[in-house]
């Protein structure tokens, strides 16, 4: 590894500001945090920046919602958004928004560069729009019927389950979430960026080597799909910054996002005068940039961010790290069942360095998701940090204080363990440069367990009761604390709290590259609880906590406003349907699909094969085998990629994906029998 001193920019991905921090937010940040303490304990010159993303529709509607301008929303939201980070110890250098003066000059800057480089250009396209709210809407403020499978109640980008993607105009029956009216047509000017233009340069990016695998792997298949231009305009009302010289037209949020990684670095050097923008930012930086990001977000920053920076004469990423989801307990986070943890519940139940050493002894380069199983979460750090690390020193600390004041041995009892754990330094320096972060904790873990076996042999509680033999007791004892002064080193960028309190016992500061045998003859001072074990009635409570938070929101829309009863139609329309008790014989998981299951249906003698998306609210399929439910009986057979879907069975829906409920005929029906 290279020991001259780099030049680092760090942005994580800008939470949206019309929510609250949860713990899935948490792990990139956690994640991006680690790396940047580690390249400062190395005394590299890093900055590590971020934002609220503060524009767009949905800003605009909650904040009429809660009858509030969007900028009051916003900002409260931006406080809490920094008080959750701080109190996780995520060591931001600047937290800014995209809605400010240098995010507005930035994104104005951007989009003349392109616009005079010939890629921006203007067509007239056909949206949808609320005749009641006068506005277009986004595809993901339209619902209606898939135009593909004829699955109801689907978004107006793509289906939920056939995977089909196609315009919102193409939806049957299609209606605004915003206010239930039945949408029409209208035509609108928009400017679009000319991504095709940038596709050899993006190919050449990536064959530079330095995205993941499977990044790279994900945009070759964009590539061979063919690119599309970019419609980066929006209509008025919208919240966001207008475009220049075109009234009634707003950046969309997309654009103007990324670029908040600029303005908040931007607005950083103007406060501290030291760091320079240019330095980071200009067209032939040899600075190192990178983004923390998850999978969802891919798109946006590894096809339109480097193409528009490409574009406008800017550097574009050394890097974009991306990390997969946050499940709890092998499942999607679910506000039901209290496991969609808010930053701040967790933050009231639990220490925040016990979820940063959980996440980052699982933390991988890859796009893997972690699964937060609560169970293991309690043993692991028990077991890790309690037993193994904190354990070390409170076993030796007593012996120190007691008998020698405070002060530790001039000689180090046993050289060849003392080398060991110092030789491992540049090892798990790699890992952590490399982001192989579990692989850093499990070497740290298996010193703790070299430092543990020293005292269990040396049994320094034994040699305290012998007379004559207080030099080997203080060598011993030292020993000890001096490992735990190392293993608390290599563990600083993860546990930063549990770090201030062991520096503040062994009175030192930790640092990386310290040389051999510093600390011999040093005085610690007497110790305290450093850490307290976890209590799964804690874990329990914060569930809890997370349960009551939910139901504890009022209640702005019912499922009669959420989902209003669609135009009246006739009874010979409705007569159409054939509705008919089914028996489901079979249930199974489709392999390559996350939403639906495989019903194998009878009727009474006729056997049918139906793809259903109720995979989310049943786990467990078996347990759906032998329950009678009422399928469509009639309706056209459907291929979908998995198979032939001969049918369609019927089922309530709430807001979650796990709030459906299959549709069941009283005990008595009989498979076959027409419901009426």
């Amino acid at each position: 590894m290279t020991t001259q001193k780099r030049q680092i920019l760090v942005t994580c991905a800008l939470p949206y500001a019309n929510g609250s921090i949860h713990l899935g937010h948490m792990l990139e940040h956690i994640q991006a945090d680690i790396w940047v303490r580690y390249q400062r304990m190395r005394g590299q010159e890093i900055y590590f920046i971020c934002a609220d993303d503060a524009h767009g529709t949905p800003i605009m509607l909650k904040a009429q919602q809660l009858g509030i301008t969007p900028e009051e929303m916003i900002d409260a939201m931006k406080a809490e958004h920094q008080a959750d980070f701080s109190a996780f110890n995520i060591s931001f250098d600047n937290y800014y928004s995209t809605h400010s003066p240098e995010c507005r000059e930035l994104s104005e800057l951007i989009y003349g560069r392109l616009k005079q480089n010939g890629y921006i250009k203007t067509k007239v396209i056909s949206q949808l729009f609320d005749p009641e709210k006068l506005m277009f809407l986004p595809d993901r403020y339209v619902k209606g019927t898939c135009p593909k499978c004829k699955a109801p109640d689907q978004y107006g980008d793509n289906c939920e389950v056939c995977s089909a993607t196609y315009s919102p105009i193409d939806l049957i029956n299609p209606r605004s979430v915003v206010s239930g009216a039945t949408p029409i047509v209208k035509e609108s000017e928009h400017f679009f960026f000319d991504l095709p233009a940038f596709k050899g340069m993006l190919q050449e990016w990536i064959r530079s080597g330095s995205l993941q695998e499977q990044v790279a792997n994900k945009m070759q298949e964009w590539f061979d799909s063919g690119l599309q231009p970019w419609d980066i305009s929006r209509d008025a009302p919208y919240f966001g910054f207008e475009i220049p010289n075109a009234p009634g037209k707003y950046f969309y949020v997309w654009l103007d996002a990324p670029i908040g990684y600029m303005a908040s670095f931007k607005n950083y050097c103007a406060q501290v005068k030291t760091a320079d923008f240019d330095t980071f930012w200009k067209k032939d930086s040899t600075a190192e940039l990178y983004h923390f990001i998850g999978k969802d977000i891919v798109y946006f920053h590894s096809l339109f961010w480097p193409a528009m920076l490409e574009g406008s004469q800017f550097r574009k990423p050394s890097n974009v790290f991306v990390h997969g989801y946050v499940t709890v307990n092998g499942a999607k986070m679910s506000k039901s069942r209290g496991t969609f943890i808010q930053a701040n519940t967790y933050l009231q139940h639990l220490d925040p360095d016990c979820l940063r050493y959980y996440y980052a002894a699982k933390l991988t380069p890859r796009i893997d998701d972690i699964d937060l199983n609560l169970e293991d979460f309690v043993q692991r750090v028990n077991s890790d940090i309690v037993n193994k690390v904190v354990n070390l020193a409170s076993r030796s600390a007593g012996f120190i204080t007691k008998r020698f004041n405070g002060k530790l041995s001039h000689r180090i009892d046993d050289q060849m363990l003392y080398d060991l754990f110092m030789h491992k330094a540049e090892l798990i320096a790699e890992y952590y440069e490399q982001r192989e972060i579990g692989k850093a904790i499990r070497e740290i873990m298996a010193l703790a367990d070299e430092a543990n076996r020293y005292i269990d042999e040396k049994a320094p509680w034994t040699i305290a009761k012998q007379e004559g033999k207080d030099q080997e007791l203080q060598d011993v004892c030292s020993m000890g604390i001096h490992l735990f002064r190392i293993l608390m080193t290599y563990l600083k960028p993860v546990v930063p709290s549990l770090t201030e309190r062991a520096e503040s016992f062994l009175d030192v500061t930790l640092i990386w590259d310290e040389p051999q045998n510093t600390r011999l003859g040093h005085t610690i001072k007497p110790f305290k609880a450093l850490f307290n074990r976890m209590e799964m009635d804690k874990v329990n409570n914060m569930i809890e906590a997370s349960k009551e938070l939910i139901n504890a929101k009022p209640k702005v829309t019912g499922p009669l406003a959420d989902e209003p009863i669609l135009e009246t139609i006739k009874f010979d329309d409705f007569a159409k349907i054939d509705l008919r008790v089914a028996l489901i014989q079979k249930a199974d998981f489709v392999e390559g699909s996350d939403k639906l299951l495989q019903l194998t249906l009878d009727l009474g003698g006729e056997i049918r094969n139906v793809f259903s998306g109720i995979r989310s609210a049943y786990p467990d399929p078996k347990k759906l085998e032998g329950r009678l439910t009422v399928m469509v009986a009639n309706l056209a057979p459907r291929k979908m990629r998995f198979g032939i879907s001969e049918g369609m069975v019927l089922a309530a829906g709430g807001a979650g994906d796990d709030e459906i409920y299959l549709l069941s005929p009283d005990s008595n029906a009989k498979p076959g029998m027409a419901v009426r």
